[in-house]
């Protein structure tokens, strides 16, 4: 990988790591309100249940874009932590965090999904 390519993607990373920083610091949707009707309870308790799982989902893309930062700083990013093959600028362009091939992360997937039966791997680091 070029160094341009590379600074490229790290001006991708660190945007997205801004943006993620910045709805992580929001976390007033997670306070527990009392409610004088039941159905407002409720209402608030899904909307609370709604906000803890973004809050995770964006944590853990966070670590994914720390963690390709951190790649591109030693030397090894875009190439696959699994097989130590490169990985496809098509797939770095649609997901510059990923630290897998194409190829390895389907098995991880595959693999993910026959030990959690109805969940998915890990959406951010499948895609592409």
């Amino acid at each position: 990988m070029t160094k341009t390519e590379s600074r490229r993607y790290q001006e991708m990373l660190e945007a997205k790591q801004g943006e993620l920083s910045k709805f992580l610091r929001g976390l007033d949707d997670i306070r527990i309100e009392q409610a004088p009707d039941a159905i407002d309870e409720v209402q608030n308790a899904t909307l609370r249940e709604l906000a803890i799982r973004n809050l995770d989902r964006d944590s853990r893309q966070l670590r994914y874009v720390r963690d390709a930062l951190h790649r591109i700083e030693e030397g090894s990013f875009g190439v696959c932590m699994r097989c130590d093959e490169p990985i496809s600028s098509k797939r770095l362009n649609a997901v510059p965090w990923a630290a897998y091939c194409l190829r390895c992360q389907e098995e991880i997937d595959r693999a993910a999904a026959a030990d959690q039966p109805g969940r998915a791997g890990d959406e951010f680091a499948e895609a592409a």
